[in-house]
């Protein structure tokens, strides 16, 4: 039964994670008498911690799952609603909540995110990896697990492949090298030997604490490590998590039944083509395997021809904008990639609504140095932004891009390394007339820098280079590098001091 609106509120956001929570803190900061509300189904919500402008346009920081009380703490101004939403009706500016309630709102922006493609919907053999509580779920699977094959290319396949011991791992790529949303083939060659060593020893977990509801059972087994083993009891995964960032696996021990450390293969240039479990197996006359393969709970066929018998299949291949509750009966348009499109402002194509994070898509013109990638850096800089754009049309102010859209920068770490991507790290987009220089020094560093007419329009630096300010003011700059091409790499010549 509808009760009809309960209350109207200036700012209503949708989604309690990154995205939505930095959009909250933006709008409720700069207009503090604002009535805003944040409509999110679980109990916790993620904020950016220890933030730090490294360069220009390089950031770090930390992510916390935090009780969504302790934003209400900080903005009197603020409710947080605690449910999933059921429907938008953009003409009456209104929104449903599965609970039943009904808010207006003036402006609203949905940072709903996304949820991870999955190789098949309800196959209790495939596993998606996108949050907390599934990170968890795989990490109590993994433990009875023999063998697993991990099925995609993006960040959470890397660091999955990487840190999975004591089971062994097929790794099926649809590409020539490992890891081709972030590097080529060369920076894939030099992080190789870290999937044969073994690894180091880790240091002291990270800080992005769990806050749980429930009391774990009596005896349950403990398996975190020492005052996070709160952590160890999520609630049920459910669709509504949001998304892990670069460090998820930290304080989450992810080992199998094997006693072999690290066995991985990789199967290049693959698709999965079919997926069936021991019983079809045996009622399917074309699918007779050699007596090598054993009996496993599922078999996957890849594109290669070859099949292979394993406990579970981890699919790890990137993800789909979360849409899905407010497009009926609504006008958003959409892009191939199923996001929501918002234009320079952050908006969407309905009045008055914003979108920002994971589920949009940028179609604004891009600077030629940016790319739009589902990142948890991206979530921030387009919630910040969002909640400017937001306040600065409320006030009739102008608004420009923000700086952090002209070049595309993030930081993260790969198999213990730190990795800087910088511009058209990838020469995405860039056709054949781009040149690589490349420098790398085995265990230790690897370098590479994309020119383009004579110009700097990308670099991925792993290890400890200390090269990403010079070479993002070379990027930003657009200096001719012609005269210096030997020289720019050189290790003997400090690069630094020589473009001061």
């Amino acid at each position: 039964m509808d009760h009809g609106k309960e209350k109207t509120f200036q700012f209503v956001i949708v989604g309690g994670g990154i995205a939505g929570v930095t959009c909250v803190e933006q709008l409720s900061s700069q207009m503090p008498s604002a009535d805003v509300a944040l409509i999110t189904a679980g109990p916790h919500i993620k904020a950016v911690t220890n933030y730090k402008q490294v360069s220009k346009t390089l950031e770090e920081f930390e992510v916390e799952e935090l009780p969504s009380c302790v934003l209400e703490e900080r903005f009197p101004n603020l409710t947080v609603i605690h449910s999933a939403v059921k429907s938008l009706i953009t003409q009456s500016h209104t929104i449903k909540t599965a609970d039943g309630r009904v808010f207006g709102y003036e402006k609203l922006c949905i940072c709903s995110g996304s949820r991870p493609k999955l190789l098949a919907q309800d196959n209790p053999y495939v596993l998606g990896i996108r949050d907390t509580d599934s990170a968890q779920a795989f990490q109590k699977r993994l433990a009875k697990a023999k063998r697993i094959v991990v099925v995609g290319n993006g960040g959470i396949a890397l660091e999955l492949v990487y840190e999975v011991e004591g089971c062994e791992v097929i790794w099926a790529v649809k590409d020539k090298a490992i890891g081709n949303t972030f590097f080529d083939a060369g920076a894939a060659q030099f992080l190789i030997p870290s999937l044969e060593a073994d690894k180091p020893e880790r240091a002291a977990p990270c800080k992005r604490l769990r806050y749980t509801t429930e009391e774990p059972a009596a005896g349950a087994p403990q398996t975190f490590t020492a005052d996070r083993n709160s952590m160890a009891h999520g609630s049920a995964p459910t669709e509504s998590g949001s998304a892990l960032g670069p460090d998820w696996h930290e304080g989450i021990i992810l080992r199998g039944a094997e006693p072999v450390s690290h066995r991985v293969s990789v199967q290049y240039e693959c698709e999965v083509a079919k997926i069936f479990t021991c019983e079809e197996l045996l009622t399917s006359p074309q699918q007779k395997l050699g007596p090598e393969n054993g009996t496993w709970p599922v078999y996957i066929q890849l594109t290669n021809g070859k099949t292979f018998g394993c406990d579970f299949i981890v699919s790890a291949t990137g993800v789909v904008p979360n849409t899905e509750p407010f497009l009926h009966g609504n006008n958003f348009a959409l892009t191939d990639d199923a996001g929501l499109q918002v234009d320079d402002h952050m908006m969407t194509s309905e009045p008055d609504i914003y979108a920002a994070g994971d589920v949009c898509t940028a179609c604004w013109k891009h600077s030629p140095l940016w790319q739009q990638m589902r990142l948890w850096t991206q979530a921030r800089q387009m919630g910040w932004y969002a909640g400017r754009c937001m306040v600065a049309h409320v006030l009739s102010e102008p608004i420009e891009l923000d700086f952090c859209f002209e070049l595309f920068s993030h930081i993260t770490k790969f198999f213990n390394y730190k990795v800087v991507l910088l511009g058209k790290y990838n020469g995405q987009g860039l056709g054949p007339d781009h040149e690589l220089l490349v420098r790398c020094t085995k265990d230790q560093e690897y370098v590479k820098v994309v020119l383009s007419g004579g110009k700097m329009v990308g670099a991925v630096l792993i290890g400890e280079t200390d090269l990403e300010e010079t070479f993002e003011n070379l990027i930003l700059n657009q200096m001719d590098l012609t005269p210096y091409r030997e020289e720019l790499l050189n290790p003997n010549i400090d690069i630094e001091d020589y473009f001061d």
